[in-house]
């Protein structure tokens, strides 16, 4: 699917269900790296499939690992810290969790081994420090080359076989700047502890502790038992040595649990619970203390191993102040929980906020700002008081994953005002189906989803426009006429007659239909070509003259309006279906130029045919169509007209989206706020 230049979110109302999570980033990266570094073979279940993991098993295979995919497996046959590669270019995209232990595993490598080694990243990759990393593996005798920008990627790693590292004595690490330079060293410095142990020291105050739990307890899982001194000495034992664990299961992201932690304290009310699966109350990630944080501010969660299950409780919820060294990524999930509390919520020690993949304070005090919020910001902290208007907003995301997906939740707000998320791809990085499971959870009144309609006749290229409208959008797609054609097959199947129509309307009331990737599922069978075949036109338009039949699927059309929106094709959408729609396009072409279009379309297919005979055969649908008695062919009195027989479908496209912009609230609100 393209992406998306932005997606509109309706206001949501509520929110029951079960969500799945994918694997944690924070564990599936650091599993790829332990894997592929380790002698043996291991398998990794429930990995994350993401853009950040994506570069990790595109670098793993660049420096010669084994990679095969067996179903939802993947089996990494590692290196047993031996380099078959010695030179490399590797491009990392924004993942701080491949490029700073790739830095140095490969610096200690290429040191000891033998290497020439090139990291680089996406233009904000490379606005991320790393020089406390370096100047921690220089004085080791890693020779690290800036190629930018000095204390930043991108970076050439090199050395020469043969060489020795001084690991007799201890190895010093910032900790009050990203725990991912000290997670680095400990994954790395393992492949280079011989005859003696390998001392790291963090000078200052460690953040995001729990993160460095996550990587003992994984670099435990394959081997290797760090001995550690509060939180300031760590020790890798002499003689370490990287063995894989068999199988591995990856957790689900708690990160990505806060969301729906948060969705499910805003808006599952009145109701079965939200539930969340994949990760627990036993999960080794820090970011599960949310839970302890959502509780303080009024949600009700329960759970168990793998599960969590979350209420609404204290409504508005309770503003609170909490210092967030603990939960440093989940902490941005509680800066948009304070606008649903009773007065200002201060998050302190969030300093790492400001070099991930974005500024994350000033990002968040900005967006926070547009839905109507009052922020204030400061080097490590951020106070949020709830709007006392909220205000229609398009929410910048900075191509940074988390900002959209925390944001998502203003759409909970209660003046019912829509939000707009740009650049919605960009949950790519960790969750790719984040906004699927969000819809699949969270609803909307059906009045705040909305609708564009596309009428017209019989090959006007209403059925292409609307597909690619709703896949411009995000949009559900509703192609009307499949369901009056699936009901004629159907019919055709049981041997019932076409115009029976108490037997087609017994049919269509219990129709099994499913529509998903392009393809439509009849009765568990794909019927996506039958029902683009002439027969199954004509079909169509004799059952769905039936006003019986037609009553039997108005409900099944009406279910198709969910969020975040809908665009539906067929004949009647506009005038009958869904006659409050926002937008109601009908659109139309000469008889000549449709019979024309129908007969190239299939003579393509190999299907011999006559276009005088298409022209008479259409003229006479029209005829038929427009005539009838129930919901005749014809344009709403409100629908924007469009004949489309001069136009790309690209320009009709074009066309009906522009007059969509002039219906959203975006362009208005955005003006209004530069004003």
């Amino acid at each position: 699917m393209m992406a998306l230049p932005f997606l509109d979110l309706p206001p949501l109302a509520g929110a029951s269900g079960t969500v799945r999570l994918p694997g944690s980033k924070s564990i599936s990266n650091r599993v790829l790296l332990l894997a592929g570094l380790a002698e043996g073979t291991t398998v990794v279940h429930d990995l994350l499939d993401s853009d950040d993991t994506r570069v990790m098993l595109d670098a793993l295979r660049a420096l010669g690992c084994g990679l095969v995919r067996d179903g939802a497996t993947l089996q990494i046959t590692g290196l047993s810290g031996r380099l078959p590669v010695h030179e490399a270019q590797l491009f990392l995209g924004n993942a701080g969790t491949a490029m700073r232990p790739l830095t140095a595993a490969l610096a200690v490598l290429a040191a000891t081994q033998g290497g020439r080694f090139e990291l680089s990243g996406v233009a904000r990759m490379h606005e991320r420090p790393i020089g406390d990393l370096v100047e921690a593996l220089r004085p080791l005798g890693c020779t690290i080359d800036d190629l930018g920008t000095p204390g930043y990627p991108p970076l050439r790693l090199r050395g020469e076989a043969g060489g020795r590292l001084a690991t007799d004595r201890a190895i010093h690490v910032r900790g009050d700047v990203s725990s991912q330079f000290l997670t680095a060293l400990l994954l790395a410095l393992p492949l280079v502890a011989g005859e003696h142990d390998v001392v790291i020291a963090v000078d200052g105050e460690l953040i995001s502790k729990p993160y460095i739990q996550i990587t003992l307890n994984l670099l435990a899982r394959f081997g290797i038992t760090v001995q550690r001194e509060g939180w300031a000495r760590f020790t890798i034992p002499a003689g370490s040595r990287y063995r894989t664990p068999g199988h591995i299961h990856v957790e689900g992201d708690a990160s990505s649990a806060s969301y729906f932690i948060a969705l499910g304290a805003i808006a599952a009310h009145g109701g079965a619970p939200l539930r969340i699966e994949g990760v627990g109350l036993d999960s080794i990630q820090g970011d599960i203390r949310f839970v302890e944080a959502a509780q303080a501010m009024g949600a009700q969660v329960s759970g168990g191993p793998g599960w969590l299950a979350v209420h609404r409780g204290a409504w508005p919820l309770r503003a609170i102040t909490l210092d967030c060294n603990h939960i440093p990524d989940a902490a941005m999930t509680l800066a948009v929980m304070a606008l649903y509390a009773d007065g200002t919520t201060r998050l302190d020690n969030i300093a790492s906020w400001r070099v991930k993949e974005t500024d994350r304070i000033a990002a968040m005090a900005a967006e926070l700002r547009a839905v109507g919020a009052t922020v204030t910001e400061g080097a490590d902290f951020i106070e949020v008081t709830p709007p006392t208007a909220w205000r229609t907003a398009a929410i910048h995301t900075y191509d940074d994953h988390r900002m959209a997906m925390c944001l998502s939740l203003a759409a909970c707000n209660p003046a019912r005002v829509p939000v707009r998320i740009l650049d919605p791809h960009c949950v790519a990085k960790t969750f790719p189906g984040y906004f699927d499971a969000l819809f699949g959870v969270a609803h909307a009144l059906p009045e705040d989803v909305p609708v564009i309609t596309v009428d017209g006749p019989t090959a006007s290229g209403k059925g292409t426009l609307a597909a690619e409208l709703a896949q411009r959008l995000g949009y559900e797609l509703l192609d009307s006429g499949a369901l009056y054609r699936a009901a004629g097959l159907a019919a055709l199947e049981d041997g019932v007659s076409p115009d029976d129509e108490t037997a087609v309307a017994r049919l269509a009331a219990t129709l099994d239909l499913r529509f998903a990737d392009g393809r439509t599922w009849l009765r568990g069978h794909d019927v996506t070509d039958a029902l683009r075949a002439e027969q199954a036109g004509m079909l169509a338009s004799r059952v769905s003259a039936l006003p019986a039949v037609r009553t039997a699927l108005h409900g099944l059309q009406l279910a198709f309006r969910r969020a975040p929106g809908l665009v539906a094709d067929g004949r009647d959408m506009g005038t009958v279906v869904f006659p409050d729609a926002a937008l109601k396009v009908f659109l139309t072409a000469s008889a000549a130029e449709r019979a024309t279009r129908r007969h190239k379309q299939l003579i393509s297919k190999g299907i011999s045919s006559n276009i005088d005979s298409l022209r008479a055969d259409l003229e006479a649908r029209d005829l038929r169509d427009s005539s009838r008695v129930v919901a005749p062919l014809k344009p709403a009195e409100d629908a924007m007209r469009l004949d489309n027989s001069a136009l790309t479908v690209e320009e009709s496209v074009e066309r009906v989206l522009a007059w969509w912009a002039e219906r959203r609230p975006f362009a208005a609100a955005s003006a209004a706020a530069k004003g």
